[in-house]
């Protein structure tokens, strides 16, 4: 997910020779983490805000679900992602409002127990900064999405795992998916927004090398 393409100026996209492109897509400083990553939920966050009633922000998360990344350094644009989360496992720390949002009115979890998002495109957009676009599937709904990342880094745990960090966010019109549940308040305006931001906190470690 983070071995994505740089943005060529419009005076080298339509001169530049085809090895020569290629080195600009390319991040020499980058190319040791080529290779296939398994988020660790463990050690990561996907999580959502929503406006409440107006005035106040609502946060939660999902605490199940399971991603694969695989890097390219040498051809960035083949870098990829993929995520399924668990719709019934979303946590916003109180149990009721969490029945609610696993309900029919929100995201009717027994009908729709996964939401997915897989990759279609990357880019370098500068410095530490990338844009990946995918498909969104939710409710059986599939749509588009565009997530701003930082690429934090690599390191090597004390059990000598290789692990690669970004943190994102996104946002979207959950109506878009079919969310669409609302209740007017009396002071004008609707209990919940249509607008939701995601967030995600991703720890990713290397798969060893096969024998």
């Amino acid at each position: 997910m983070a071995l994505f393409n740089r943005k060529r100026t419009a005076d080298t996209a339509d001169t530049a020779p085809a090895a020569t492109a290629a080195v600009l897509d390319a991040d020499p400083g980058l190319a040791a983490l080529t290779g296939d990553y398994t988020i660790d939920p463990a050690h990561s966050t996907i999580g959502f805000t929503v406006r409440h009633a107006m005035v106040t922000n609502v946060r939660g998360a999902f605490g199940v679900y399971e991603g694969t990344l695989h890097l390219d350094g040498s051809e960035p644009a083949r870098s990829t992602a993929s995520l399924d989360v668990t719709i019934a496992s979303i946590d916003t720390g109180i149990a009721d409002r969490d029945g609610h949002l696993r309900s029919a009115d929100f995201f009717d979890a027994e009908a729709f127990p996964l939401m997915t998002f897989r990759s279609t495109a990357a880019e370098r957009v500068g410095g530490d900064r990338y844009r990946i676009t995918g498909d969104l599937t939710l409710r059986d709904v599939t749509k588009p999405l565009t997530i701003d990342l930082e690429f934090h880094g690599s390191a090597t745990d004390v059990y000598g795992a290789e692990r690669v960090g970004f943190e994102g966010s996104a946002e979207i019109l959950r109506s878009d998916w079919g969310l669409t549940w609302n209740a007017a308040l009396e002071t004008g305006g609707v209990m919940v927004s249509d607008k939701v931001k995601l967030t995600f906190d991703i720890s990713a470690v290397k798969a060893a090398p096969e024998a």
